[in-house]
């Protein structure tokens, strides 16, 4: 009967580990990215945005939940992978001129922190990050002048003229 016990309060320590740790923030965060946008403005007509990054808190958290912000708007972060995330949202070209885009990026507690002070119609720039990516976005290229379409067209046009021309003054 007294293994039964010890066996019950096993299984309930087991289950609350995953729960302990779930409170604690990551500290002294370090952030390596990749970052991702559209640059030809040809074949698209939204901007896509990605960026992968790596967390690294000091304090050896595994995986914390995180949040983002971008411009005043709120976005999933994906997890990928052991302490990797992606972060993306797509832009109307007209709206997403070439700059230095941040995202911050927000824990749990971060967050509701965040969400609290937006609801309250308080400054948000209070509310500190858990670290923020900037990274610069050069805009799109709208692609040559003349599209190489045209010009092919223009010069085949050219080439069978040419070649005519000298056809009539050999028969002629």
């Amino acid at each position: 009967m007294a293994s039964l016990g010890c066996a019950f309060v096993a299984a309930c320590l087991l289950l609350l580990v995953p729960f302990s740790s779930a409170g604690e923030s990551c500290l002294k965060p370090t952030v390596e990215h990749q970052i991702y946008t559209t640059t030809e403005a040809v074949t698209s007509t939204d901007t896509v945005f990605l960026v992968e990054f790596d967390l690294k808190c000091s304090n050896a958290i595994k995986n914390p939940f995180l949040y983002a912000d971008v411009s005043g708007r709120q976005l999933p972060v994906s997890r990928s992978g052991d302490n990797l995330y992606q972060v993306s949202w797509v832009e109307e070209r007209k709206n997403a001129p070439a700059g230095t885009y941040t995202v911050k990026l927000f824990d749990e507690e971060g967050f509701s922190a965040l969400r609290k002070a937006q609801r309250a119609e308080e400054d948000v720039s209070t509310v500190t990050p858990l670290t923020s990516i900037a990274f610069s976005h050069k805009g799109v290229s709208q692609g040559p002048i003349v599209s190489s379409e045209l010009l092919a067209v223009v010069l085949s046009g050219l080439l069978w003229y040419a070649a005519y021309s000298a056809k009539q003054r050999i028969l002629s």
